[in-house]
């Protein structure tokens, strides 16, 4: 598998050439796609190696941000081409991607190779109530907009910049209960696992695959329209499935071998934590680069998009409220989440 990525690293220089060549949009769409998915992996790779140096919350938190990365570099270059509801529809799909593709397929390959996998309930349920949290977030104002028929698009806009604040406040709530008032609850495998790489080589593997993905990111944004325009594909698939997914591969790469490795504790944190940090943290900070920069993005969705959201942060909430994971439960996220991506694809 390893030499499969490193092959599909020369993919990297074949779409900087394609891109300066003026190849077909298409061609540079899909090249970059695929040149991202190494990167984010060997991103993965380095910050799984920084977090056997500290506990499952550091580690999870470290690669939920750097696996972040790239959605969010994606959503800045989108923003900056005024592709806003491909933004939101990529973070939508980025949050249930999370929760139900990723976390779905590192709790079936875990518990194929583990017959019972158990994890630290009480602060699981804790990650869980700020999934909840974050669904009321995003529905009030699209609740409020749809309601409101009447409300100025200046006063949607104030709710979601008040809405983002809050959200932004309570992630930072949320990491000081994770690492000053509750550091207890994360810290039980601190010790047990060995770094392979050095800490030199893992901060330059990070730094080296964060700027090569911000490169082909800006491709990648460059050739959306065309690309969507070729292949008859909606703003809502393409961001909610196509980007979400490139911008997941770290977290699923990372989250998969955690799982497999039995550390359900780092994987969960992993997958469900990247799922907060999109919509408490991601989410309003681009609300308020969208001000900056004076593309406006509100957060008002789709009723499908929240929706989704609502039943995927329900049944991901129920798979983990008893601090164990199987095989079945890894399928039943898989199968919710294939059933979702064909809605999105047939969506309008």
């Amino acid at each position: 598998m390893d030499k499969v990525f490193f092959w599909l690293l020369s993919l990297t220089p074949i779409a900087i050439a394609a891109h300066f060549l003026h190849l077909s949009e298409l061609a540079v769409f899909f090249i970059a796609a695929l040149a991202i998915i190494p990167l984010a992996k060997f991103l993965g790779e380095a910050t799984e190696e920084l977090a056997s140096r500290s506990g499952p919350a550091f580690g999870g938190l470290l690669n939920a941000t750097f696996g972040n990365a790239t959605e969010i570099i994606i959503a800045i270059f989108a923003l900056r081409a005024g592709l806003i509801e491909v933004v939101k529809a990529s973070l939508t799909g980025s949050i249930i991607g999370n929760l139900l593709l990723v976390l779905g397929t590192a709790i079936m390959v875990g518990g194929v190779r583990h017959k019972k996998q158990v994890f630290n309930r009480t602060g699981t349920m804790a990650s869980a109530s700020m999934l909840l949290l974050a669904a009321i977030a995003l529905t009030i104002p699209t609740f409020l907009s749809h309601s409101a028929r009447s409300m100025s698009p200046d006063k949607i806009q104030s709710l979601s910049t008040t809405v983002a604040i809050f959200m932004f406040i309570v992630y930072i709530a949320n990491l000081v209960f994770i690492f000053v008032t509750h550091k207890h609850l994360y810290t039980e495998e601190v010790g047990k696992y060995e770094a392979n790489w050095s800490l030199r080589k893992s901060l330059l593997v990070l730094l080296g695959s964060t700027v090569a993905i911000a490169f082909l990111s800006e491709m990648l944004v460059g050739a959306i329209k065309p690309a969507m325009a070729s292949l008859g594909w909606t703003d809502l698939f393409m961001g909610t499935v196509v980007i979400a997914i490139i911008g997941n591969a770290a977290e699923h790469f990372s989250a998969i071998v955690m799982a497999a490795k039995n550390r359900m504790d780092l994987s969960l944190q992993i997958a469900v934590g990247s799922a907060i940090q999109i919509a408490m943290f991601a989410l309003p900070i681009l609300v308020f680069i969208s001000l900056i920069i004076g593309k406006s993005m509100n957060l008002v969705f789709t009723p499908f998009e929240l929706a989704a959201i609502v039943l995927s942060v329900m049944l991901t909430n129920l798979v983990v409220q008893d601090g164990e994971s199987n095989w079945l439960e890894g399928a039943q996220l898989i199968s919710a989440y294939a059933i979702i991506a064909v809605a999105f694809y047939l969506h309008p």
